[in-house]
């Protein structure tokens, strides 16, 4: 038994050496010298290694890393880590536009006072969910694709700026999602000593962030030099007493430990965020972490859930992107890239040049129609610029440094016999297909040139299949870029149905591919048979219809229940779908009516790949139609999100708060103050086993 005058120094050393890290990570005030800190931490090092009962997940030795990890956990998030809606004007115009479209949300006139916004930056580094249960963290995770992300926990311990263990009063569950970064002085130091010992240097203290927490080895990540700021909530927790503010929230966090950026500013309408917008682009240089704009959003938390969210973007708030930055190099040629859809892209070969943080040798062009209209050739210096801070692109000409055509010394008296030869190249769209030599169109009224190849086209096959095998489709594990590349370029697959049919691929024909062993051909195998089993909206969105997006898809899929139905609608019966309009109903149309695309749905039916159906909204009325629902508190057998997804298959709404408007509130165990407001305004309250009963007769076929 360990004696208890050992077991209070353990604690009281993590305590203190806890407080010295957040004076000396967070406040950047040191409050000991090193040695003395050092002492300190040796000190509860030994008590730990001679006790190892004594150790614990939130001591501060845990942060030096622990055994490298063989792969990343998936982590489904609890409330999905939505995107922020980008405004594509960067001027003025941008945040008037936003304080517009917020009040004509609420139904605000210009008599009402003005709306009151809390004005952020926008980290350029990786977003992270941090989870605390009673008060400890029990896990990190990527954003992923917004539902489900990477368990980093054993990198994110690494993190001085995060806190292990919260202080005082919070939730038993408390769930703050925040952004990884790495300060600019911390990467160039970093990259100095790489460079003195003869190591890889990181490209950009984003890349460096995000690569850092994606360390297999979390002694490699705790040898990088991360921070972190803390901007919002996930899980809403009951049973707290939520701050009425957004602003509220950030202070909330900031008490509770977790390092908050000061360049935060309440402000009053759409005059407040165009100050702030300059100031910061003003000071943005300065700052010593990179940024690429500022995020907007609306205070109270009330008009936030009464805005609500749409195409899964919260209406209450909206990133506010800076000029991108621009710098000036030579084209050296251009080549065409061919995409999925066909769509034959321009790309711009360039001398390389550093840009936006990151060295940039290739940019977009678009199309035809902007090379001529820009007046770009070959052979110009252009100016190129990271359009919204991620896919470079050629914004046009230098006038000043346009190289002209030149004319070569003759000897000859007669110049005009003389042709001229140019440096300068004007460029061709091709008439064919640079991969499979297919006949290129454009189609009326559009700016696009297309490959007529389909999957006769190598390009298409594999951008196809990367598509239909993706983590937001069918999810197949494993089958990347350079496994399909070989796939497509060994002639062994020449359509989607391929990918199952075992007399094409299976597990003996993966391992005689290069870099593919008998264990990781089975992986494959084992992916391709579990994705067979999928849903309606995925599958729609595998097959890589034009315009037909996840949001698309799953709107295809309520309203029509069948893929039979939706193969058979016609334009107008499309058109009933939601947020479906002529283009996307007559792109759907067009898919279905391809003979070759009803051949590779059926034989991928044939092959095994299935979905439940149903009759589909548009055919039964549905249940709780028109119906509003408010969940509170944890409920015992079904998770927040599986109760809210059965209850909106069933037609009903579900709201974050209660009114007078809502139908039903159902209160799990720890319900608070929505249990409360439901009771004074009298809406009916069912109870974890009345919902359950309820699902379950409103679902009987």
């Amino acid at each position: 038994m360990i004696n208890q005058d050992v077991t209070r120094r353990a604690a009281l050393l993590r305590k203190q050496i806890a407080e010295y890290d957040y004076w000396y990570y967070v406040k950047d005030m040191p409050r000991i010298p090193d040695a003395e800190y050092d002492k300190l931490f040796r000190e509860l090092q030994a008590l730990e290694a001679q006790h190892p009962e004594l150790l614990a997940s939130d001591s501060p030795t845990q942060r030096v890393g622990g055994k490298p990890l063989d792969m990343f956990q998936p982590v489904r998030h609890a409330v999905p880590m939505l995107s922020i809606r980008t405004e594509t004007d960067i001027s003025d115009q941008g945040a008037i536009a936003f304080d517009a479209r917020v009040r004509r949300e609420l139904g605000l006139n210009e008599n009402d006072p003005p709306i009151e916004y809390v004005c952020e930056l926008k980290f350029d580094g990786l977003a992270l969910n941090l989870r605390y249960e009673q008060g400890r963290l029990v896990q990190a995770a990527t954003r992923g694709d917004g539902e489900t992300g990477e368990d980093v926990t054993q990198n994110v311990r690494t993190i001085h700026q995060i806190p292990l263990s919260l202080e005082g009063m919070c939730p038993g569950v408390l769930e703050v999602r925040g952004e990884v970064y790495m300060a600019r002085p911390d990467f160039e130091r970093y990259n100095e000593r790489q460079r003195q010992q003869g190591l890889p240097t990181l490209v950009n203290p984003r890349n460096g962030a995000a690569g850092s927490i994606r360390q297999l080895d979390p002694a490699l990540a705790a040898r990088r030099p991360l921070k972190f700021f803390a901007y919002g909530l996930g899980e809403k927790v009951e049973g707290w007493d939520w701050r009425e503010t957004h602003k509220g929230v950030l202070d909330q966090l900031e008490a509770w430990g977790f390092p908050v950026s000061h360049e935060c500013r309440v402000v009053h309408g759409a005059q407040g965020l165009v100050e702030f917008h300059r100031r910061i682009e003003a000071m943005r240089d300065s700052l010593p972490f990179d940024i690429d704009g500022v995020v907007y959003k609306v205070n109270s938390i009330a008009l936030q859930e009464k805005l609500g969210f749409v195409s899964r973007e919260p209406r209450w708030a909206v990133a506010h992107k800076f000029p991108a930055e621009e710098q000036v190099t030579r084209l050296n040629g251009i080549e065409i890239q061919v995409g999925r859809t066909g769509k034959l892209t321009p790309v711009a070969k360039l001398e390389p040049v550093f840009v936006g943080g990151t060295t940039v040798s290739n940019a977009t062009l678009h199309n035809e129609g902007e090379i001529r209209r820009k007046g770009i050739h070959i052979g110009d210096m252009v100016i190129v610029r990271r359009a919204g801070d991620v896919i470079p692109e050629v914004v046009g000409v230098v006038p000043t440094m346009k190289v002209e055509p030149t004319i070569p010394p003759s000897n000859t008296i007669n110049l005009e016999l003389t042709a001229p030869s140019p440096t300068l190249s004007a460029f061709m769209m091709p008439t064919s297909c640079p991969v499979c030599g297919s006949h290129v169109v454009r189609e009326e009224g559009e700016a696009d040139a297309r490959c007529t190849g389909g999957l006769f086209c190598a390009a298409q096959r594999k951008q196809a299949i990367l598509h239909f095998a993706g983590r937001r489709a069918m999810d197949i594990e494993g089958l990347g870029d350079k496994l399909v590349d070989q796939l497509v370029d060994e002639n062994i697959i020449h359509s989607l149905s391929d990918l199952y049919d075992e007399k094409v691929l299976n597990s003996q024909t993966l391992a005689a591919l290069d870099r593919m062993a008998e264990k990781s051909a089975q992986n494959i195998v084992d992916a391709l048979e579990k994705s067979k089993s999928t849903a309606l909206n995925r599958f729609l969105f595998a097959l890589g219809i034009r315009h037909v997006g996840e949001s698309t898809a799953k709107d295809l899929a309520r309203h029509f229940g069948k893929l039979e139905a939706i193969m058979q609608a016609n334009v107008e019966q499309l058109l009933a779908v939601p947020d479906v309009g002529p283009v996307v109903a007559q792109s759907i149309v067009d898919f279905f009516g391809e003979a070759h695309n009803r051949e590779v749905v059926q034989q991928l039916r044939i092959l095994g790949v299935h979905w439940a159906e149903h009759e589909g909204s548009s055919v039964r009325e549905l249940p709780l139609s028109g119906k509003t629902f408010v969940l509170t508190g944890t409920l015992a057998n079904l998770s927040r999100d599986e109760a809210k997804s059965r209850l909106e298959a069933l037609g009903a709404k579900v709201a974050g708060s209660v009114s007078k408007k809502t139908d039903c509130v159902v209160a799990g165990v720890e319900a608070g103050s929505k249990l409360d407001k439901a009771r004074e305004l009298n809406v009916p309250v069912w109870d974890e086993q009345q919902l359950f009963d309820q699902l379950k007769e409103y679902e009987k076929p």
